[in-house]
């Protein structure tokens, strides 16, 4: 008789789910010190943005920028994927564009930007996150690059 392997992989747990829901809920609720809770104060964010602090105060200050500067800004979830303390997230970030972002002006469209992030936890909290924007894609649907009649 064959020995089966029972090295099954583990998928997420329910609390590492929590964590999940908290992190990305800060935006809805327009509390980013929620972080606070769900990262630990080592927390890795990855790439860190041009002069970003870093641990969870740093994505809480940018956090606070954009909802501040877009009141509409939101997380809308896709997909979470993920074996325990590891979990892949396909989101976007969605808002009007109603002031200046990046050098790109206004246009009072709504935009979407494409989010791929993924996250390593350890006891319950974040302790990394990769992160992907689609910034090319807001200067697409702003209107701000061109391609050129291609």
């Amino acid at each position: 008789m064959q020995k089966r392997n029972t090295n099954m992989v583990k998928g997420l747990t329910q609390e590492e789910l929590n964590t999940l829901e908290v992190f990305y809920s800060a935006w809805k609720r327009n509390k980013p010190e929620l972080l606070n809770e769900v990262c630990t104060p080592e927390w890795k964010d990855i790439p860190l943005a041009p002069d970003q602090q870093g641990g969870p105060i740093g994505l809480q200050i940018i956090m606070r920028r954009l909802i501040d500067a877009f009141p509409d800004i939101e997380v809308v979830i896709h997909e979470i994927y993920g074996t325990h303390e590891k979990a892949a997230v396909r989101a976007e970030l969605k808002f009007t564009h109603h002031k200046e972002l990046l050098g790109i002006p206004s246009t009072n469209n709504k935009v979407a930007i494409a989010l791929h992030e993924f996250h390593h936890l350890k006891d319950g909290k974040l302790t990394h996150t990769w992160h992907l924007e689609d910034w090319f894609g807001l200067l697409m649907q702003s209107g701000a690059w061109s391609t050129g009649g291609l």
